[in-house]
């Protein structure tokens, strides 16, 4: 599959923060309610280095597909080997393979970055990325219930963890 992961730059953040703000409608991605600017997320940006906490962009043929990144889990230095793994995928890319790539890459990547645990944070109702997540070896480590209310919704939180 030609999928292509790169650092992402500067120049890459109003793609990478519109990717976001294109999930939030379904309320199946992202606790985010209204469309976040690129100005909101240039510290998010900048806390991210290509030594400690990658900011991937992928590409698929060439083409734009989305992002990936690695955050840093609780903020405390015991924690330095976990991360939460986020992935974005423009619709027009999703169902293609792209997904698995991410999760794939990101575990071959770990290692080198001193990272031992990777985390993903899915909602409850969110099957396809819950799938996913499972069959590359996570396994449910939490369940936190009816903690996000979506406009009058309440969903799940489930934290799903993978040792490498």
């Amino acid at each position: 599959m030609p999928v292509e992961f790169s650092y992402a730059t500067l120049h890459d953040l109003p793609a990478i923060v519109e990717t976001y703000n294109a999930t939030i409608p379904s309320r199946l991605v992202t606790a985010d309610l209204e469309p976040v600017s690129v100005s909101s997320r240039l510290q998010w940006f900048t806390a991210h280095s290509k030594e400690k906490r990658p900011l991937w962009i992928v590409t698929y043929n060439g083409n734009y597909a989305g992002w990936m990144s690695f955050n840093s889990f609780y903020g405390r230095p015991a924690y330095d080997g976990t991360v939460e793994v986020s992935i974005y995928l423009e619709a027009a890319f999703q169902g293609k393979g792209l997904g698995k790539a991410c999760l794939q890459y990101a575990q071959e990547a770990a290692p080198e970055l001193g990272i031992t645990t990777l985390l993903g944070f899915i909602f409850g109702h969110n099957t396809p990325s819950l799938e996913l997540f499972y069959k590359l070896g996570f396994e449910k480590w939490g369940h936190l219930p009816q903690i996000a209310n979506m406009e009058g919704t309440d969903r799940d939180l489930l934290i799903l963890g993978k040792r490498l």
